[in-house]
């Protein structure tokens, strides 16, 4: 018997592959590093992400996908290849077949460009579902009670807020907005307050080892390096975790205002619903401390935090990958 289904979860930070079976097999950044001048790919995932920041002119290091959808389709093809390629053996006597995660907000062409990648690095089928469905189920909620349930996932390039019921969506809003814009409003913040230029990659650190999405009683400080806008120099900042629940929120603002838009969208017996069974938080962008608290206090509805919340889309795309004749009326849009 040979194992030829895959499940993708392309991100526009981390790609996450599912194999029938084994389950999650590969946690990877989505960052490619090109040689410019002999127009080929270096390094993929893990070793092009530490590069960042770090090249010289003739290589660059970027990320294929952006907001949840293809930005660059050859680069993006090739990072599907080097995927399928490390999780399944070198002699493969069947292509196998995919279930590609993407966002719900996708367009027609953007769709169709995930399935043609798929296809051209190597799958002999490629399917696409919804990613608030897929937390839905990876979060263990039961998607096709006709009681209503609301998902927000927030990723790294879009934040998903779903209503979900009888297995399909309900109501739901995509906004661009996610862990890269708070990593963004982190950099500018800094920038504005300290004259001082940091990284990306730094920005991510401050976000995870301080950040917070309400202001903390206990102050904790970080001490960050970053070079001086007025002399050019290296420099060390200390900042409080307050100062970055300042920074973002704005950001976290647009987010909770999606939410506000999907209730106002929701036929009040799944308002109900979701009033009495709160609100389910997942991807990497869920893990920012006290958002749940943020967005029930926004909204006045209660809000959770699901299991392991990164692995959440993930793990809804294996159930889907396992039992594939199940969901493909449900979830699947095939080519």
């Amino acid at each position: 018997m040979f194992n030829n289904k895959i499940a993708i979860d392309l991100g526009t930070c981390n790609s996450l592959v599912y194999l029938r079976g084994k389950g999650v097999v590969l946690t990877e950044p989505s960052v490619v590093a090109i040689s410019l001048s002999e127009n080929k790919i270096l390094a993929v995932g893990d070793a092009a992400k530490e590069m960042i920041g770090r090249t010289p002119a003739d290589i660059k290091v970027y990320r294929p996908m952006r907001d949840g959808v293809i930005a660059d389709y050859r680069v993006t093809q090739a990072m599907m290849r080097h995927f399928i390629s490390k999780t399944m053996p070198r002699v493969r006597p069947f292509k196998p077949e995919l279930v590609i995660s993407v966002p719900a907000g996708i367009t027609s062409t953007e769709r169709r460009a995930v399935i043609e990648a798929a296809l051209s690095a190597g799958a002999r089928q490629a399917y696409v579902a919804k990613e608030p469905i897929l937390a839905a189920i990876g979060a263990g909620i039961p998607i096709n009670s006709c009681s209503g349930h609301m998902i927000i996932d927030i990723g790294g390039g879009t934040s998903e807020v779903a209503v979900i019921s009888l297995g399909g969506i309900v109501a739901a809003h995509s906004v661009r907005v996610a862990g890269d814009k708070i990593d963004a409003a982190i950099t500018e913040y800094i920038k504005k307050k300290y004259n001082l230029a940091v990284g990306t990659q730094s920005a991510e650190e401050i976000k995870i080892k301080v950040g917070t999405a309400l202001p903390q009683k206990e102050v904790r400080f970080m001490e960050i390096q970053g070079r001086d806008l007025i002399l050019g120099l290296p420099r060390n900042i200390k900042i409080s975790n307050n100062e970055i629940c300042e920074a973002i929120s704005d950001v976290l603002a647009e987010i909770v205002q999606a939410v506000k838009f999907v209730l106002s969208q929701t036929p009040p017996e799944l308002s109900a619903d979701i009033m009495n069974k709160g609100i389910i938080m997942a991807g990497g962008g869920s893990l920012l401390p006290r958002i749940n608290e943020l967005v029930a206090q926004s909204t006045g509805v209660p809000c959770f935090v699901a299991d392991e919340p990164l692995f959440c889309v993930i793990k809804g795309t294996g159930t889907v990958l396992e039992h594939l004749d199940e969901y493909k009326k449900v979830v699947m849009s095939k080519k």
